[in-house]
């Protein structure tokens, strides 16, 4: 069984499926990128930058309001880790 931790963590991630597709994989041809596989740090500064208003973005930027800094690290050490 898994902790409650982990389990808080896929729920976490579960929030970015509906435009970034089932554990980051976004299906080819989408608009949006696919965020499995994507190293953590890169994703890291790209969500921060939504967050503060510093890149541009149709939803994205509110979005990312939403979520703590820790939140923003443990969701993009998540998405690192998924197979693309």
């Amino acid at each position: 069984a898994q902790d409650a931790g982990a389990l808080r963590l896929k729920a976490l991630a579960a929030t970015c499926a509906n435009c970034h597709g089932t554990q980051g994989r976004a299906v080819d041809g989408a608009a949006v990128p696919g965020l499995a596989g994507m190293p953590a740090a890169y994703m890291i500064e790209q969500v921060k930058a939504f967050k503060s208003g510093a890149r541009p973005a149709t939803v994205m930027h509110q979005l990312a309001k939403g979520y703590s800094d820790a939140q923003i690290e443990q969701v993009a050490a998540y998405f690192a880790a998924q197979k693309k």
